[in-house]
């Protein structure tokens, strides 16, 4: 991806994921990067609670592409909804996204967004890695059966955890968003992430640079 603006200060950036969704937040930022898919194990461990296996993924994400890539900034991010504790994956299909919504409807979904930004420039990994966790608290409105399938018909949200894109019509379906971060919900958390790269070195609004 390329963008207008550059950074000399800057080493080459990496977004570890396949996601439109996140390659989509991360292009509002205005920096030239690249996008990887970190090819890893994302099955949860055992015990493991939401928030350690989406810090964990996320992390791991990162290294797996910082590993192959050398002195370059990596992002790596995850996300786990829960359910009264329980994880809600991704539905896959839409047999799968209605029993989801179904089980949704009226209730409170927590989901965790872990954010990591992987510093390939320093050689020890604990000093490499910042990361974090983004709280989204999403209450979804009680809808019938007949609302629920017709939404995913005609948005099929089927590779989004908890089965509704809040960017676009499944905004309709929802009742309120709790988070400190906007973005969080849609898959990167922005805020969080420029306080990363601002700490790694990244100028947004350095005197002289064109913005377009």
């Amino acid at each position: 991806m390329t963008s207008h603006r550059t950074d000399s200060t800057l080493p080459r950036l990496i977004l570890g994921s396949s996601s439109v969704y996140r390659k989509e937040l991360l292009s509002r930022l205005g920096l030239p990067f690249e996008t990887m898919a970190p090819d890893i194990d994302e099955t949860p461990q055992p015990g493991e609670t939401p928030e350690a296996t989406a810090l964990r993924l996320a992390r791991e994400k990162a290294a797996a592409i910082a590993a192959r890539v050398g002195p370059a900034l990596v992002i790596g991010s995850d996300q786990v909804a829960t359910l009264d504790g329980l994880q809600i994956g991704k539905p896959g299909n839409h047999a799968n996204a209605l029993k989801q919504l179904q089980l949704m409807r009226g209730r409170e979904v927590i989901f965790h967004t872990a954010l990591c930004l992987w510093d390939g420039r320093q050689a020890d990994a604990a000093a490499a890695a910042q990361a974090c966790n983004v709280q989204t608290v999403v209450r979804f409105r009680a809808l019938e059966d007949a609302e629920l399938d017709a939404y995913l018909r005609i948005e099929q949200p089927y590779d989004c955890a908890g089965s509704a894109k809040n960017e676009g019509l499944g905004i309709a379906i929802l009742e309120s968003i709790r988070s400190d971060d906007p973005t969080a919900l849609t898959g990167l958390p922005l805020i969080a992430l420029t306080g990363m790269l601002r700490r790694a070195g990244a100028a947004f609004f350095a005197a002289g640079r064109p913005t377009q």
